[in-house]
């Protein structure tokens, strides 16, 4: 039997870039079909404009499985904050998706208790809806950040305490399998840089860079799901699972959506709170770090959490987006590949 069959889900932040792309995902039944997917979210228009989508969808084809995904999908109003809310929506829950996040980092220099509200405090009443009320809920999978790892703005310290407060509870709520899940910046996901690149070239503005030395990790969306649904298939209490992707410079990634035009490029210095490289994995968390298919793993923290085998290290020095980063020409065939948008971009643009 698939992993997901049968089961209840509810997707925290299930109206993001994020939570569209696992839900559409679990829809195909590729884990296995659900019995019911709840989407939690604060935002009613995000939810209505959704809920459209999927009544208005096609009859099934090869990769939908249910012509009737609109009986099985439903919507609740709440914040991760109110935790009566939550408890109301967790009540008869297997599997838990907390996508819930405040995410974009100068925002949240601005803001950072509304960060702390949302990504600690809505963690924790996560868990505590788990632990208070003896909740049947199987799994959850706390959605991450390369950010949280040596975190030097708000969004990425809240992400690190997310983690921690998801991992270590797994101490207090033995019935529940508590992962998550660390990636870096997904392609064209909302308020990135891709798609202000876009933008910018349609209307052949120049193309505004912070440093030129920046360099990010770069990923699909549906690589990250990949990921979230490696957590829920191999996960173990307490793991952090992190995909092997590739990195590049941003300056690459705007020349490679330049293709043949030459725009001026204007560096507008770093951002608050911004990274010039990020790590994925960090030189402490390497000694409790191994190697699983396509992902590297972090053993929990805490010792008591970790599964009683043989651990080889897979990672001598941190997972930075500073190394081994990929030329123009692969960038433009990866950019091309994850996001149809900017594959119909590019393909004019040649």
């Amino acid at each position: 039997m698939k992993e997901l069959e049968g089961k209840r889900i509810l997707v925290t932040g299930g109206t993001g870039s994020l939570g569209k792309t696992l839900v559409r995902r679990l829809l195909t039944g590729e884990m296995g079909k659900p019995a019911r997917i709840t989407v939690f979210s604060r935002d009613e228009a995000k939810q209505h404009y959704m809920r459209l989508e999927y009544m208005h969808r096609e009859a099934a084809t090869d990769d939908v499985i249910y012509q009737n995904s609109q009986d099985l999908l439903n919507f609740r109003i709440g914040d991760v904050r109110d935790y009566s809310a939550l408890l109301a929506a967790m009540r008869e829950v297997d599997v838990v998706f907390h996508a819930a996040a405040l995410k974009q980092v100068p925002s949240c220099e601005y803001f950072p208790f509304e960060a702390v509200l949302t990504n600690i405090f809505g963690a924790e009443n996560v868990v505590k809806c788990i632990r208070e009320n003896n909740l049947p809920v199987e799994k959850v999978v706390g959605i991450s950040t390369d950010k949280a790892c040596k975190p030097i703005n708000v969004m990425g310290m809240t992400k690190a305490l997310q983690e921690r407060i998801l991992i270590e509870a797994n101490r207090d709520c033995p019935n529940t399998i508590i992962t998550c899940v660390r990636y870096g910046n997904v392609i064209a996901s909302r308020g990135s840089i891709i798609p202000l690149f876009v933008e910018q070239i349609r209307k052949n503005q120049a193309l505004t860079v912070t440093l030129p030395e920046m360099t990010r990790f770069l990923l699909s969306l549906d690589r990250a799901v990949d990921t979230v649904f490696a957590a829920i298939r191999d996960g173990f209490r307490g793991e952090t699972f992190v995909p092997k992707v590739l990195a590049a410079k941003i300056m690459d990634v705007a020349k490679a959506l330049m293709g043949e035009k030459e725009l001026p490029i204007n560096f507008t210095g770093i951002r608050p709170g911004e990274k010039i490289h990020e790590i994925m994995v960090s030189e402490e968390e390497c000694f409790r770090t191994v190697e699983r298919g396509d992902y590297y793993v972090i053993l929990p923290v805490l010792p008591e959490l970790r599964e009683k085998f043989d651990v080889s290290q897979a990672l001598q020095n941190e997972y930075s987006s500073k190394d081994n980063n990929i030329s123009v020409e692969d960038l433009r065939e990866l950019l091309g590949n994850a996001n149809d948008e900017i594959g119909q971009f590019l393909t004019a643009s040649k």
